[in-house]
């Protein structure tokens, strides 16, 4: 009887939340909301809404600026995972370009002569690049769900890269942090170094030949860059230095259009992203646990500690299932089902931390820091939630003679080598080993937040730190608050191994420490101000025509702005 009232109780909450979904594409906001980790992404996305385009032109015009002046982050080079709902229909969609194997693909060349990982090849140069998917996101935004041709919604991007701009601390920060490694290719040195030297703040960054690549994708389309002469250039470049791509690889690459994970929390209805992301997976399997208990009701410690007990739980399974959807089978619906964590729930003590010894061991996947995400809603209440990414900073480091772009170093995020740990010490298992035309598994997790009245979009960088910055993001926005607040709160996170809380400083006070210490957890706590993150959010309240946008201050080039 009452797992047919739980049923029963679901379905209605699930009806509801539907009704509001489809009342929500009859209201409109009447403005828009648009945040992103630099000032001249924000604006270009404004330029795209001026020139009468939609959520989704904007996102295109913001993702291609975000390629030319945060290319340490993401770019045309990389990919990445774009969250969608569209007013109209309420059609909710995820855009998958993440970045796939070629299909020569070999785990020995990864492998040293002793037959352990070589972590140049994987990390550096064209063994460490998978096939590009940006590319191809722009052109299905706008052939699928945009207003504008991308000649319009390009035209920021193609016109900052051909006058110029001026890179901002972080960029100049993380090209110093690269310089070695750029001088090793003379395309890549002359790019990104003046005259071999870290460049100075102020220094003025050029880009014709990514303009050059632009214009043709807007002329041209996907032909613009998987064919033709700028695929030749390619393939010739990677192959001439020593990679493994072909024409063949890049004209098979399209973007996957996928089901969104959804679920409830309370009265909350939340939007996330399906494999090949293991975010969305996670986020429902804290959210299912944390529905079990009243964390209004609680003190600071032991609400992190539950918060902490649920993310280790997540974390134990994000890995062990999870793959590209196209090549394994997970078990999807039975991680995010409610009795299923109503399981894990049970096993969590009310004051003592579960050593992560106790629970089955896992296989962890590798992981990205160096990522960007940008939120939009616009005057008709369209939602794009999107992250991008080449994965480290500046990817692979390797710039083909002639485009104007780092490719990415996404080969690192898949398991090359079964059991070997990646760049950030963690180690993944055969779902996720690469194979001709897969991708690789990723902690993306661009999500919306949908309840009565209030709508949130959200997101961040920040590698396997990404989905706990979310699930935060959620409950700070299911209390109450606004973007700007969210963005600026100070973070944790638990990931199953290493058994520790790792919290920025400020995260908790003495007392709390001491709290949480005396229930068996261990906490390392950032010493002065290293960031959690760059979270971007922005939201609106159907009910009041309020909105907000909020950009995290952790960086020092964002910007969120309602208009």
């Amino acid at each position: 009887m009452n797992a047919s009232r739980t049923f029963l109780r679901t379905l209605l909450l699930a009806l509801g939340v539907a009704l509001a979904g489809n009342a929500f594409g009859a209201a409109a906001p009447g403005r828009a909301a648009i945040a992103s980790a630099h000032t001249l992404a924000t604006a270009a996305g404004f330029e795209a809404l001026a020139m009468g385009g939609n959520a989704f032109d904007a996102a295109v015009a913001v993702a291609a600026t975000l390629s030319v002046v945060e290319p340490q982050s993401s770019g045309v080079g990389g990919g990445g995972l774009f969250l969608l709902r569209r007013a109209s229909d309420g059609k909710e969609v995820m855009l998958d370009a993440r970045e796939t194997a070629p299909a020569a693909v070999d785990p020995k060349d990864y492998l040293d002569a002793n037959g352990q990982p070589d972590r140049d090849h994987a990390l550096n140069g064209p063994l460490s690049a998978a096939i590009p998917g940006e590319p191809a996101m722009f052109v299905a935004l706008a052939r699928d769900y945009g207003k504008l041709p991308l000649s319009k919604s390009l035209a920021p991007a193609i016109r900052l890269a051909r006058k110029g701009f001026q890179p901002d601390p972080r960029a100049i920060r993380a090209i110093a942090r690269q310089r070695d490694t750029l001088l090793r290719w003379p395309a890549s040195a002359a790019l990104y170094l003046d005259k071999g030297g870290v460049p100075k703040q102020g220094w003025t960054l050029r880009l014709p030949d990514l303009a050059n690549v632009l214009e043709s994708i807007a002329r041209d389309g996907n032909d613009g860059f998987y064919r033709g002469e700028t695929a030749r250039r390619l393939v010739d470049g990677v192959r001439a230095a020593g990679g493994r791509w072909t024409l063949d690889d890049l004209a098979k690459y399209e973007v996957k259009e996928r089901k969104p994970i959804a679920f409830e929390y309370r009265d909350w209805h939340i939007v996330t992203a399906p494999p090949p992301s293991s975010g969305g997976i996670a986020l429902a399997e804290m959210l299912n646990i944390l529905s079990g208990y009243d964390l209004d009701r609680l003190d600071k410690a032991h609400r992190t500690h539950l918060i902490v007990e649920s993310m280790r739980r997540a974390y134990r399974d994000r890995a062990e299932y999870l793959g590209d959807p196209d090549f394994v089978q997970m078990p999807v619906a039975e991680l995010t089902h409610p009795l299923y964590a109503a399981g894990l729930r049970a096993s969590i003590l009310p004051d003592k931390a579960t050593p992560s010894d106790m629970l089955p061991g896992y296989m962890a996947p590798p992981e990205s820091m160096h990522t960007s995400h940008f939120s939009i809603i616009d005057r008709d209440g369209n939602l794009v939630s999107g992250t991008q990414t080449v994965n480290t900073t500046l990817g692979s480091k390797f710039v083909v003679a002639g485009t104007g772009f780092v490719l990415n170093n996404e080969m690192d995020d898949f398991a090359l080598v079964a059991g070997k740990p990646n760049a950030y010490g963690l180690v993944g298992n055969d779902n996720n080993a690469p194979k001709p035309g897969s991708r690789p598994l990723s902690s993306m997790t661009p999500s919306f937040i949908v309840g009565k009245d209030r709508i949130g979009v959200i997101g961040t960088p920040g590698g396997s730190y990404i989905i706990t910055m979310v699930l935060e993001g959620i409950l700070a926005f299911v209390d109450g608050e606004t973007p700007e607040k969210i963005v600026a709160l100070r973070r944790y996170h638990h990931q199953y191994q290493p058994d520790v809380i790792e919290a920025e400083n400020g995260a908790f006070t003495p007392a709390e420490q001491k709290a949480l210490e005396a229930m068996g957890h261990a906490l390392n706590v950032a010493a002065g101000t290293w960031p959690f993150g760059f979270m971007n959010v922005v939201s609106w309240n159907r009910h009041t025509g309020e909105m907000h946008a909020g950009s995290d201050p952790r960086g020092d080039s964002g910007s969120g702005i309602v208009k």
